[in-house]
């Protein structure tokens, strides 16, 4: 069975970079009805919070990315701290008694010598005798010294280095805790992992990880390191480009699916095709054919792609997601028109469901002002006699359907010799405060019977007073 993992540690927010590669776990594991596992690791106690993991957990369950776990990695220390003795028994791992000051000096001179910075295996062969009775110390892998490291990746080929250009890495901190190197080896095994899919930027790592599944006797994995996102100057991803955390885009009214689909674009095609269902994802999607080459993040794209869902997804899922906005905003949605009922109305309107949602509050909440440039422009005195006849009209009516409410506003207007532009203009001030909103008899039949003949009311009286101050 396909099982993949997404494993990040707790120490931020998630943002685009690392959910798109939990979207790849997730393709993958899904396209092959497999597993897909969320593991935290949770080892650094000084820079992991709860908050964080949280966070990420919401995130994922917003994206709709459905896990098996998660994993802790700070409840296996035991196990972690059981095979580095292990390692130490059977000499595949020393311990290291170096203090931050030798390191630092021998930092130093090997950058002045223009050489890369590494560990020069002081305490790798150290007697036992010379060994300090106490102290402080690290445990690290023995790395082999001649020869070459190798792995095939799904990306980007055969990929190797020579031993010479590894030092020997940290596997255990003071204090017992492992390291991201040594403690994800052990947990991928445990876990049955076959497809480590991940970022380019954990290459380095995965050259060290294969000689601690050597030194273990277990077989690899089968490596994916997806390139990174840029920016549009090709810098690194960051905030000034635009990209936030996940959490963020749902606040500013981005749909899950939308954000996936802009995800997956991202290094990977399906022919000329740029929006696809979730569906379309798990079926198209293929791993061997991410592009080697760093993808860039265009917002203008990402924001298009959530007005093509947005137009196209059924009002019934949007109606969960537009709840949300509205719960956000301090507006409850059951005092006014169904949820799918708006949307299909005003979806076309806007190209984020926030946007939507602003425009949306007359359906639910009681005006309290007009614009002041809309009422001076188009609630005017004489539009009183049309008001009155339309609110006459509309109080008969025994059915509020959008048909018959266009055929009352016909007979309204040409009662009171009116246009239906000139009688639409002012009765959509009048039902929504300012001079925007869906055509005036679709605004009419959501907004409801009750609501319309209320604001038409308060309508009159307010031209009532200004036709006695002119």
């Amino acid at each position: 069975m396909i099982r993949t993992r997404f494993a990040p540690s707790p120490t931020g927010h998630l943002h685009l970079g690392s959910a798109r590669v939990a979207l790849f776990c997730w393709l993958v594991a899904m396209s092959e009805k497999g597993e897909f596992w969320l593991r935290i690791e949770d080892t650094d106690p000084e820079r992991s919070q709860e908050i964080f993991t949280q966070s990420i957990i919401e995130s994922l369950n917003w994206l709709g990315l459905d896990f098996k776990g998660p994993i802790y990695q700070s409840k296996r220390l035991e196990y972690y701290q059981k095979t580095v003795q292990t390692f130490l028994s059977k000499g595949l791992a020393y311990k290291c008694y170096c203090s931050r000051e030798r390191l630092q000096a021998l930092r130093e001179q090997q950058t002045a010598r223009k050489e890369k910075p590494r560990y020069d295996g002081h305490c790798r062969e150290l007697a036992a005798s010379k060994t300090p009775s106490q102290g402080s110390y690290v445990i690290r892998f023995k790395t082999p010294l001649d020869g070459t490291v190798q792995f095939e990746d799904l990306i980007h080929g055969l990929l190797s280095v020579n031993n010479a250009e590894l030092d020997d890495l940290i596997i255990a901190r003071e204090g017992g805790f492992p390291t991201y190197n040594f403690a994800a080896v052990l947990d991928d095994l445990d876990m049955k992992i076959t497809q480590v899919i991940r970022g380019d930027d954990h290459l380095t790592n995965t050259f060290r990880q294969v000689h601690i599944f050597k030194a273990l006797g277990a077989p690899l994995p089968t490596y994916v390191h997806i390139p990174m996102i840029l920016g549009k100057d090709g810098g690194r991803l960051s905030k000034r480009h635009g990209a936030t955390s996940i959490l963020e885009y749902r606040q500013a009214g981005y749909l899950p699916d939308a954000l996936l689909n802009y995800l997956a674009r991202l290094g990977w095609a399906h022919g000329d095709q740029e929006v696809f269902t979730r569906q379309e994802l798990i079926e198209f999607f293929d791993i061997h054919k991410v592009q080697k080459s760093a993808a860039t993040f265009n917002p203008e794209k990402l924001l298009w792609i959530n007005q093509q869902h947005l137009k196209n997804t059924d009002p019934k899922i949007l109606s969960k997601h537009l709840l949300w906005h509205f719960s956000q905003m301090g507006i409850d949605s059951k005092n006014g028109p169904p949820l799918e009922d708006v949307l299909l109305a005003q979806r076309e309107r806007g190209k984020t469901l926030q946007e939507v949602a602003d425009k949306s509050r007359y359906f639910y909440q009681d005006l309290v002002t007009y614009d002041s440039k809309a009422a001076s422009l188009h609630l005017t005195a004489n539009r009183l006699p049309a008001f009155k006849t339309l609110f006459t009209l509309l109080s008969d009516l025994s059915h509020w359907e959008e048909s018959i409410l266009h055929k009352t506003l016909l007979e309204a207007a040409s009662t009171s010799a009116l246009t239906l532009g000139e009688l639409a203009g002012p009765l959509r001030v009048a039902m929504t405060g300012d001079t925007v909103s869906p055509p005036i008899g679709t605004t009419l039949s959501v907004i409801g019977k009750a609501r319309v003949l209320l604001r038409l009311e308060k309508a009159i009286l307010f031209l009532e007073e200004k036709h006695l101050a002119s």
